[in-house]
């Protein structure tokens, strides 16, 4: 590779959500763009009709943008290399594959559909399982092929793979690669519907769009010579290849495997659905294959910028920890101000406590140290909207030293003094209990515990006491204070 400009390229096609794996992918290309003063290109690659999704670019679109992967070029902001969308490209495939047949290094190939399937079912054939293809139409003469033509006859068009000798690429992981080419098949450039197939088109596009760093999954490896043999036909320059480990979940039996549905939420929009922050999803999975050479883990996306290189990816497969992602995540969650976190967490209280007017911010002050998802907010602040049914055997607690009896005295007592607050605030909340307990000639706990009982019905809550009190409001309190005491004296 000569020494250009460092361009990378993100070329994801439309098939339906963000998979962790494509968008681990995205961000190293941007890593390694952005850490080398290169662009970052965004192409979508469209021309697998069958599978494409409506509405998957704005997903792309959306993810990136979310995640702060900003592009340099790309379909909706244009560039010196559009287009970017590979079905508006598709007359220069064609161009190029016409090209390959003329100089002796392509043919076409006119096997219909079932003589293809015949191949694989027949057991007695010779022809290697890995080439798949046994070249039926590689030495047609040329009058037959002309003859096929003008019949209208439906054709691909075949990369012609050599027969003998061996092809080696050097990856920028995994080293030195050697694949001998009678394992290579005679690959499809052109489909019979006309589309180019992926490997091709995306060789194109990479030299006609000056991409210098290939990235993409170690699963890619195998289908590297393809891709070399085409650049050696067009005697163009190779890029530098970079294959990243592949990402793996744990499986029940402690053995793991390709990350998949079975393993958890495994798209980045399912993720942010099951709470978790774009910012900690970013950071979590920039260590998925990759070990900064500091002692640290968490960096912001500008900080990874600074510090990323190649040389720092693992061949390992990076397993998928949910418990790591969660730390992250809190880490994220804690690291935000109260107004930031307010913020984030207003959808949820919405979800939960309808109409009800309680303040929001006092609400997120109790739940930032407490949670490690957003999604954890709505259980937790259930009890808030209405109060749950309980058991009086709850009031009964060994480290507080509460029994039925006492709690019951704690809450007739507690009723007339708060009520007669006329500042309802933490701290008169706060004092006005601390100096019942010492009234009462009780611990501080033994006061807390049935208060907070009553007004939750929980056992473990986020906030206490006194937090609880003051974001329910004096009336409120007060109403579920009396229903407490009530369901005490009649036990």
């Amino acid at each position: 590779m000569t020494n250009k400009a460092v361009r990378t390229r993100f070329a994801p096609s439309p098939t339906g959500f963000m998979h962790i794996g494509n968008l681990r992918t995205a961000l190293y290309e941007y890593l390694i763009a952005k850490s080398n003063n290169g662009a970052f290109v965004l192409r979508i690659e469209d021309t697998d009709r069958e599978r494409y999704v409506e509405g998957a670019v704005d997903i792309i679109y959306n993810t990136l943008k979310t995640v702060g992967l900003k592009y340099d070029e790309g379909p909706d902001i244009g560039g010196p290399f559009g287009p970017y969308v590979q079905s508006e490209r598709c007359n220069s495939y064609k161009e190029f594959a016409e090209r390959l047949v003329r100089e002796g290094k392509a043919y076409y190939c006119f096997c219909p559909k079932e003589r293809l399937e015949s191949l694989k079912d027949n057991k007695d054939s010779n022809v290697n399982a890995f080439i798949g293809y046994d070249r039926h139409c590689r030495d047609l003469s040329k009058d037959e092929v002309d003859r096929l033509l003008k019949e209208n006859t439906p054709y691909v068009i075949r990369q012609k793979a050599p027969l003998t000798g061996e092809t080696t690429f050097n990856d920028s992981v995994y080293g030195k690669i050697t694949v001998q080419n009678n394992e290579i098949e005679d690959q499809v450039l052109i489909k019979a519907d006309g589309f180019p197939t992926y490997n091709f088109a995306n060789v194109i596009d990479d030299h006609m769009m000056n991409i210098t760093h290939v990235v993409r999954g170690s699963e890619y490896l195998s289908s590297t010579p393809k891709y070399n043999l085409l650049y050696e036909a067009f005697n163009w320059e190779t890029p530098t290849y970079v294959h990243l480990p592949l990402i793996v979940g744990k499986n029940p039996d402690g053995t793991t495997s390709k990350l998949s549905k079975r393993h958890g939420a495994t798209s980045f929009d399912d993720l942010v659905t099951a709470g978790y922050l774009p910012e900690a999803i970013i950071n979590y999975i920039a260590l998925l294959g990759w070990c900064p050479k500091e002692n640290r883990e968490v960096f912001t996306l500008d900080e990874l910028v600074k510090v990323f290189s190649i040389d720092g990816i693992s061949k390992s497969p990076a397993i998928f920890d949910y418990d790591k992602l969660n730390w992250f995540n809190a880490e994220y969650i804690r690291s935000k101000t109260l107004s930031e976190f307010t913020i984030l967490a207003t959808p949820y209280f919405k979800e939960i406590l309808k109409e009800k007017i309680l303040d929001y911010s006092k609400l997120a002050a109790i739940l930032q140290q407490r949670v490690t998802t957003l999604n954890q907010i709505p259980d937790m602040i259930k009890f808030f909207n209405v109060l749950p049914d309980y058991d009086n055997e709850i009031f009964i607690n060994k480290k507080s030293k509460t029994n039925l009896e006492n709690s019951c005295l704690v809450l007739q007592n507690v009723i007339p003094e708060l009520k007669s607050l006329t500042v309802w605030d933490h701290d008169n909340i706060y004092n006005r209990l601390v100096s019942l307990a010492e009234k009462l000639s009780l611990k501080n706990g033994t006061v807390m515990w049935p208060v907070r009982i009553a007004v939750s019905s929980l056992s473990v809550t986020p906030g206490g006491a006194i937090e609880i009190l003051e974001i329910l409001g004096k009336e409120e309190s007060l109403k579920r204070l009396e229903i407490g005491l009530d369901k005490l004296s009649s036990n």
